[in-house]
């Protein structure tokens, strides 16, 4: 996925640095989805997580409930009692809404959306990301 490849290729190796906030706006449902991911990062497993939630996005209501999370956790082996936990306790609804809001209050209106020094790119095609990455590296001298 997109998030992947450009932590794999920029971030991973020191070339740029990467902030992932939430923007939960469809539904309830994409609040318990930045929670769970927070929750699988707690096993270090944000990105698997990350890239399952997109995998098996159905819709605004009903592919992200709370026994459809908790089966994502299982299918990549987390530890289910820490996962139903973490998500009982709502450990990081304040961190979720407040990235949603924070988002909204920059003009962000979609996902994924990406700022590059400032600007916004927008789309889920890894060549557009690359593209803005490498210009804004060869903008700085690196």
């Amino acid at each position: 996925m997109t998030g992947r490849a450009i932590k794999d290729e920029y971030v991973d190796v020191g070339k740029v640095r990467f902030i992932y906030r939430h923007f939960a706006f469809i539904s309830r449902e994409s609040v318990w989805a930045g929670e769970a991911v927070e929750c699988a990062d707690e096993q270090g497993r944000f990105w698997d997580y990350h890239d399952t939630l997109f995998e098996n996005w159905t819709g605004n209501e009903g592919g992200y409930s709370y026994d459809n999370l908790l089966k994502f956790a299982g299918n990549l082996g987390l530890d289910s009692g820490q996962f139903a936990t973490c998500m009982t306790e709502r450990r990081y609804l304040d961190r979720v809404r407040g990235d949603s809001d924070y988002a909204e209050s920059i003009g962000v209106t979609s996902t994924p959306t990406v700022f590059i020094n400032g600007e916004i790119v927008r789309g889920a095609d890894y060549a557009i990301f690359k593209e803005a990455i490498d210009a804004a590296l060869a903008a700085a001298g690196r």
